[in-house]
């Protein structure tokens, strides 16, 4: 059996990350960020395995063949790159440390979610284009979960206009009022449970709440024998989630908490999103996280043969404003809605980063960075956002966004505190504020920190009720094939 390329090299050396929705938009954006900070940061013994997924055979080809394509062109022609490495610098040595891989899985298929995992943990991973053995992956450092889907209709017209005349074009396109939302679709049970025969009733699921967060909520679980360590010195894995930066309380809806009805499917996600990721270390949420981080005990994973004793660390992020498809939008409007974009951005929106590529720098500092930087921020308390100056001077960078009910970081900060803060520039906390936002109160905080427990609970008994359905109990996985890494 062939090795892999990166057979021989230090664990510690290795960054192993899985990009989900990569093929497009922000996913590919990511990516592309990722091979890019990867040469410039990190050192020349290390080696960056990339596993973007895609929903097709054909589209995980195309993806590896277009970050193949830019790693070259990074590699040959990367100021930064040639600088990290020094005099000496070689591309080809450069290239030789990148590896891009890809594994299928729809997000709305719990099937495919099962399948998929099953792969990366017990099974081995195949390269479509033929480049790169069959191989088995050993861990992962980051799992960041991007793919998506808007389930938007449309625009009320009266109402981006109403809006621009109101707050103005920075804050009409950073917060907008007037997107129009398709009504909730719930997926087929029938399809769901495919050819098994439910003892029991599965609990119905919501589109956009299982593409946007059940379906990464699943796969996670079933990666944790891969994001999670046995050793306390090595650095934890990482699951981080996309959110939007506007999610706020109003979006969720405890009696229709997939958002069947009252709010909107897209903005309800995301604030779930936000609201598990940023209490999920809470003394009184914790233990009902304890099932979600559990190891099977029947895992064959190297990080599972005894009881972990480093679970995975939790992030959230958003990619600031970003032009994708993933608005309905024809071209012609597609055209002015990136024109106002920059306008937006130089009229002083940090948000406004307009392109896929910089909409990545957020999740990719969240997946490459040291743990120890990430630790002395306390990024697990923050969701970071992709942000950037008038004039784009300095490029992207990550900026912790205001969330409803919770702060920047969780803390109770009085407007001398914000006044006073010692960050400048795109940075401070007030730049790029929601033009009604409050300041946070102990009472709107604890309201936040009981959403945390109620949607802990809630998701973790639509887990429990559709294993139960379709027959999964811990330890179920495809037969594991044995091959050097």
């Amino acid at each position: 059996m062939t090795e892999a390329p990166w057979a021989g090299v230090n664990p510690s050396d290795l960054h192993i990350i899985l990009v989900t929705g990569a093929n497009s938009g922000v996913g590919l954006g990511i990516s592309q960020r990722l091979i890019d900070d990867f040469l410039s940061t990190k050192p020349l013994s290390s080696h960056l395995i990339l596993l973007p997924t895609t929903r097709s055979a054909r589209k995980s080809s195309e993806t590896i063949y277009a970050l193949r394509e830019y790693l070259h062109g990074a590699a040959t022609t990367s100021p930064k790159a040639r600088a990290h490495a020094g005099i000496n610098y070689d591309p080809e040595d450069a290239i030789g440390r990148v590896h891009i891989l890809s594994v299928q899985v729809d997000l709305c298929d719990l099937h495919s979610i099962y399948t998929a995992a099953d792969q990366l943990v017990y099974g081995t991973i195949s390269d479509p284009t033929g480049v790169l053995p069959d191989v088995k992956i050993p861990k992962l450092d980051a799992a960041l979960f991007n793919a998506g889907i808007g389930g938007w209709s449309g625009l009320n017209w009266f109402g981006l206009f109403g809006q621009i005349l109101r707050r103005g074009i920075p804050q009409a396109t950073t917060y907008p009022t007037f997107k129009l939302a398709y009504p909730t679709v719930m997926l087929d049970t029938k399809k769901l449970l495919g050819p098994v025969e439910a003892k029991t009733e599965p609990p119905p699921l919501a589109e956009v709440f299982t593409a946007n967060t059940f379906g990464h909520y699943l796969l996670a679980h079933e990666l944790m024998p891969l994001l999670s360590r046995n050793d306390v010195r090595e650095e934890p894995g990482r699951i981080v989630f996309t959110s939007s930066i506007d999610a706020e309380h109003e979006h969720l809806s405890f009696k229709y908490f997939q958002a069947e009805r009252e709010t909107p499917p897209y903005e309800s996600s995301k604030r779930i999103t936000d609201v598990i990721t940023l209490t999920a270390t809470l003394p009184s949420v914790e233990p009902l996280t304890r099932q979600f981080f559990q190891v099977p005990e029947s895992s064959s994973s190297t990080t599972s043969k005894k009881n972990p004793t480093v679970r995975p660390k939790l992030y959230v992020t958003h990619p600031g404003i970003v032009c994708t498809p993933i608005f309905p939008l024809n071209f012609v409007l597609f055209f002015f809605y990136r024109l106002t974009m920059y306008v937006a951005r130089m009229l002083g929106s940090p948000w406004h980063v307009v392109t896929t590529y910089l909409g990545g720098c957020a999740a990719a500092w969240l997946g490459l960075e040291s743990q120890s930087v990430l630790d002395a921020q306390s990024a697990h308390l923050a969701k970071w956002g992709s942000a950037i100056a008038p004039f784009g001077g300095g490029g992207a960078q990550p900026k912790m966004s205001e969330v409803d009910g919770w702060g920047w970081q969780g803390e109770i900060e009085n407007a001398d505190a914000l006044a006073a803060e010692p960050a400048t520039g795109m940075q401070r906390k007030l730049k790029g504020r929601k033009w009604d936002a409050v300041t946070l109160t102990p009472e709107r905080r604890e309201q936040f920190e009981q959403d945390g427990r109620a949607c802990w609970t809630e998701l973790e008994r639509l887990r429990g009720e559709w294993e139960r359905a379709l027959g999964r109990t811990p330890g179920d996985h495809l037969p594991a094939k044995q091959h050097k890494i």
